[in-house]
C-alpha cells in the first residue's frame, strides 16, 4: 500500500489519473498533449503509477494505451482506509467514488489484479466449471481449443452455443466472445425487459485474460471490449468485474469466494 499512497501524493500524478478517468485508453502522446510538462516527465510519472498499480498497459498494434487501475483503490478503501488519517481517507473515497459512479469511457473496461497463485492454477480457476461455480455462480464448460463453443449454466440454464474461444494460450492468455442475452438469462438475472432489449441490440463484445507470471504471483489483466458507443453492457460490466475479481481472488489464495 506505501506504493500506492506515495503515488498518490504527487499532484502531477493525480493529474493523469484524472485524465485517464476521464479519458480512458490513451497513448503516451495524447497523454502529453494534456499535460504541461515534457514527454520524459509522464513517462516517468507513469511507471510509478505502473508500479503502484493504478495505471495498466494494453498493446494495441503498435499503440500502447493506459488506463486507469480500480483495484488498488479498492482494495484500500475495503481493507485498510481505517488506519490512515482523515486527509487520507477523504482523497481516497473521492477517487473511489469517481471511478465507481460513473464509467471510465465506452471503450475497453481494463482491470489488473495480482494473485498469490500459479499460471496452471489460475488457468485452471479460468477454465474449470468446478471453480467457476464457486466465485461466479455458475459453470462454463467448453474445451478451451480456438473456434471452440461455450456453455453456460447457471441453475439448470444453459447459455447459447454462439459464444466461442477466440484464442487460448493455456496458462498464457485466453480470449473469448461474450454470451447472447436472451430471455432466459435477463429472467435469471433479474434484469428488465428494457434493459434486455438494449443489450440485445448491442454488438457482442469480447473479453482477455492475460496471465503473466511474477515473483511468488500472478499478475491478470482483464480486458472486456469491442463496445458500441453509449453501451448499456459497458456500464454493467464495469461495476461487476471487479467484485468478480476480488473473488476469484480471494478463493485461490483462501480457499474461499467472496461470493456466497
Amino acid at each position: 500500500m506505501d506504493e500506492v499512497f506515495r503515488a498518490l501524493a504527487d499532484p502531477s500524478r493525480r493529474l493523469l489519473l484524472d485524465s485517464l478517468n476521464a479519458n480512458s485508453g490513451q497513448t503516451l502522446r495524447e497523454l502529453c498533449a494534456g499535460m504541461d510538462m515534457a514527454r520524459q516527465s509522464v513517462s516517468k510519472h507513469l511507471a510509478v503509477l505502473a508500479a503502484a498499480n493504478l495505471v495498466t498497459t494494453v498493446w494495441r498494434g503498435r499503440e500502447k494505451l493506459h488506463y486507469v487501475n480500480a483495484e488498488p483503490i479498492n482494495a484500500i478503501a475495503e481493507r485498510w482506509i481505517n488506519q490512515y488519517d482523515r486527509k487520507r481517507v477523504r482523497a481516497l473515497a473521492d477517487l473511489k467514488q469517481a471511478l465507481e459512479q460513473k464509467p471510465l469511457s465506452d471503450n475497453d473496461f481494463v482491470y489488473t489484479t495480482y494473485i498469490d497463485t500459479t499460471p496452471e492454477q489460475l488457468w485452471r480457476a479460468l477454465t474449470d466449471p468446478a471453480f467457476t461455480r464457486q466465485y461466479w455462480g455458475l459453470e462454463i464448460e467448453s474445451d478451451w481449443a480456438e473456434g471452440s463453443p461455450m456453455t453456460w449454466s447457471d441453475n439448470g440454464r444453459t447459455g447459447d452455443e454462439e459464444q466461442v474461444v477466440l484464442e487460448s494460450k493455456p496458462y498464457e492468455r485466453l480470449v473469448y466472445a461474450w454470451h447472447t442475452f436472451t430471455k432466459e438469462w435477463a429472467d435469471n438475472a433479474g434484469v428488465g425487459e428494457d434493459v434486455l432489449a438494449k443489450l440485445a441490440a448491442e454488438r457482442r463484445s469480447t473479453v482477455s485474460f492475460d496471465i503473466e507470471p511474477q515473483e511468488g504471483s500472478v499478475k491478470l489483466t482483464v480486458v472486456h471490449g469491442n463496445f458500441d458507443e453509449g453501451s448499456t453492457l459497458r456500464t454493467m460490466i464495469s461495476q461487476g468485474w471487479p467484485a468478480l475479481l476480488a473473488s476469484l481472488k480471494t478463493l485461490l489464495e483462501t480457499g474461499k469466494p467472496l461470493r456466497s
